[in-house]
């Protein structure tokens, strides 16, 4: 199993949540992103982005870079 398989299901069970709502908010099918938890395919970058930004962790959290789930500040405009 990949990091980013165990990190996604870790996030969403700890939210308490069903996939079809991560997916909802990623704006994939719930298949998609179940294929993304089972490993039978890798999100896209921009996907990954979203369910980071969904889960409130870093990108590098979801893919195993750090252990350190918390996000980087995002600079005010």
């Amino acid at each position: 199993m990949s990091i980013l398989q165990e990190r996604l299901k870790q996030c969403r069970k700890e939210a308490g949540l069903p996939q079809i709502k991560v997916a909802i908010y990623c704006d994939i099918t719930e298949r998609a992103y179940q294929n993304y938890e089972l490993g039978n395919r890798e999100p896209k970058l921009g996907i990954i982005m979203r369910i980071a930004q969904f889960y409130e962790v870093s990108i590098d959290y979801l893919v195993g870079l750090t252990d350190d789930p918390t996000p980087y500040p995002r600079p005010r405009t």
